[in-house]
């Protein structure tokens, strides 16, 4: 094909994808450009925004974060597990580690990926030379500057998002008019060299992209767009991949030697979102998902959700099948195919309040509200729940599958976490560690987020290895079910074994064995309860505890579930991570797609 042509097309292909994301100020009511030029298309501010528009969509839809990305790439860890069913070359079976390269839910992934690549590659290669970006008015200037910025972020986030399941990829950074004439052939790039680079743009873009606190300043809106925090938030996310483990072309898992220097870069990013004050902790973990994310909220006060892929207009293009394709089904409608593993609902202390939150233990029945208690191998995860969603809500009779949520790339209690990381591995687990970590929890169990609690704080005196395995767990209890925890088991060299215990800690509880041999055998759901509560008590869900033996005779007004049994063994243990193999399966296969185009794409290890 023509370049001149292709990239014509190009920029008419990206300036068409104009539904960005739901924002409290609908900031995509525009009209669409029709001149398929980069000349028009980059002319002025709004137009050169809708360019930048379409480079945001490509982080959504069934392809993007709207289901494969964060539910069928995420699962079969000791948090959570892909649905129930045979083999079927498709979800199942990347869910499992048996994913081939023929697998039709890993092309399409890739190619969005690198869709979003070249969307922003051309806002990249074009906003600075828009006559407005050094010449325009101080404001004007001010916005492409941002747009700018956006552009760098948006594309070091879709590059780490393929570099996660891909491993090296060839080198896309600029418009593919000018690679493909240059080298339409490229082989792959090690993930290293990939990742300095969008180190280094992240860096850049942090001096163009305003604080929260400053885009009105600008002539923005206040709205779900990228602001510095997301920036910084996202490079010292990226510094801990770089300075981790991942699986190398020659089946081996490797860290580089100077990864420490990386480490730094996230210690000193965290602690710029951390001083800057842009951002905090909501008081309340529920409040954060059932009244924020469920609830379409319009602000976050807090500034907690630093980074949202949005969704807008109930299609497979744009939107997001949250809280449909997981989360409990109500009136039978829904697939709940993420379910908790039962392991991880009891690694949860019991008075922690983020388990009733991530582990959803009922069915919701036919008149929307009524809750049906389930046994311990279907709790779904229940960050993203039907019976949550308000602002619209929808009649339990509504087939819908689209319910514009969104999906949560970035959260602050991560930037917490990851300093406390970074400061542990750095210097071990100094002060600033310890109270990094320690709000985190505070919040998870209920307490004043900024004042000391015995209780619930860590204790002094941990070793560096110690802080690291409290470390290890308090990032799956405050991010369950968040599509964080394989990646980061992975980058840690953690995952085999993992996944080894998790399998031994299933069996053991099959058979009622030590550590779960005091656990209930059964539990009462109470009749016409519409609390969404796990906790037993007067208002609860459950008449009994999770964590003593069953009573003798099923309460009045109950009804019985079985609870913990052999099934745990032939349901849960039986599917979880049947295909996994070490120095393989901590990547995806490339799509024979992709390679068949490209017979420079060399395969992965195993496959």
């Amino acid at each position: 094909m023509n370049t001149k042509h292709f990239y014509k097309l190009t920029i008419l292909t990206a300036t068409g994808f104009l539904l960005l994301f739901a924002s409290c100020k609908k900031f995509l009511d525009q009209q669409p450009i029709t001149d398929v030029s980069a000349e028009v298309v980059f002319s002025d501010v709004p137009s050169a925004y809708k360019a930048l528009a379409g480079a945001y969509s490509r982080l959504v839809g069934d392809a993007g974060f709207g289901i494969r990305l964060s539910l069928y790439y995420t699962v079969d860890t000791d948090e959570m597990q892909g649905p129930t069913g045979n083999a079927d070359n498709d979800r199942r079976d990347i869910a499992r580690y048996n994913a081939t390269a023929g697998n039709a839910q890993i092309t399409n992934p890739f190619n969005q990926l690198f869709t979003g690549i070249e969307y922003a590659n051309i806002c990249i290669a074009n906003i600075p030379k828009m006559a407005m970006y050094n010449n325009g008015s101080d404001q004007q200037k001010k916005q492409l500057q941002r747009m700018y910025g956006e552009a760098l972020t948006l594309r070091a986030q879709f590059y780490f998002e393929a570099i996660k399941h891909w491993g090296d990829l060839p080198a896309h950074f600029s418009p593919a008019s000018s690679l493909a004439s240059a080298n339409p052939f490229p082989a792959r790039t090690d993930r290293d060299t990939l990742y300095n680079r969008l180190l280094a743009d992240l860096k850049t873009a942090a001096d163009l992209v305003p604080w929260r606190n400053e885009v009105t300043a600008i002539g923005d809106q206040l709205d779900e767009r990228i602001t510095r925090g997301v920036v910084k938030g996202l490079r010292a996310r990226i510094a801990l991949f770089r300075g981790g483990y991942a699986l190398r072309s020659d089946g081996s898992m490797k860290r580089a030697a100077d990864y420490q220097t990386y480490y730094q870069i996230a210690k000193d990013e965290c602690n710029d979102i951390i001083s800057s004050g842009q951002h905090t902790l909501n008081p309340s973990f529920k409040a954060l998902w059932k009244n924020q994310v469920n609830a379409h909220a319009v602000t976050d006060p807090q500034g907690e959700l630093m980074f949202q892929a949005s969704a807008i207009g109930g299609v497979a293009a744009e939107d997001t099948k949250l809280g449909y394709y997981n989360g409990p089904t109500v009136n039978n409608l829904g697939n709940k195919s993420i379910n908790v593993l039962p392991t991880y609902f009891y690694a949860f202390d019991s008075t922690d309040q983020r388990r009733d939150v991530t582990c959803a233990i009922y069915s919701v029945a036919a008149d929307g509200s009524t809750k049906v208690g389930q046994a311990i191998t279907a709790i779904c995860d229940g960050k993203y729940r039907r019976d949550w969603i308000t602002n619209p809500s929808f009649a339990p009779t509504n087939a819908i599958q689209y319910f514009g949520l969104k999906w949560q790339i970035l959260r602050y209690s991560d930037v917490l976490l990851m300093l406390a990381e970074a400061e542990n591995e750095l210097n071990g687990p100094t002060a600033t560690a310890y109270n990094a970590i320690n709000q985190v929890r505070r919040r998870g169990f209920g307490k004043a987020i900024g004042t000391p609690d015995a209780t619930v704080d860590l204790p002094a005196g941990l070793s560096k290895a110690t802080f690291f395995d409290a470390l290890v767990k308090e990032r799956s209890f405050e991010l369950g079910g968040e599509g964080v925890r394989k990646s980061d088991l992975i980058r840690w060299n953690l995952l085999a074994t993992k996944i080894a215990a998790t399998k031994a800690a299933l069996l053991a509880m099959s058979t009622l064995s030590a550590p779960y041999n005091t656990l209930p055998v059964s539990m009462y759901y109470r009749n016409n309860s519409s609390s969404d509560d796990n906790t037993y008590g007067t208002s609860g869900l459950w008449a009994n505890s999770f964590y003593k033996p069953a009573p003798a005779s099923t309460p009045a007004g109950t009804t019985k579930v079985v609870w913990l049994s052999a099934a745990i063994n032939t349901t849960a243990l039986s599917r979880y991570a049947t295909g996994f193999t070490s120095g393989k399966s901590e990547l995806l296969p490339l799509p024979q797609p992709a390679r068949d185009a490209n017979l420079n794409l060399v395969q992965n290890p195993g496959y």
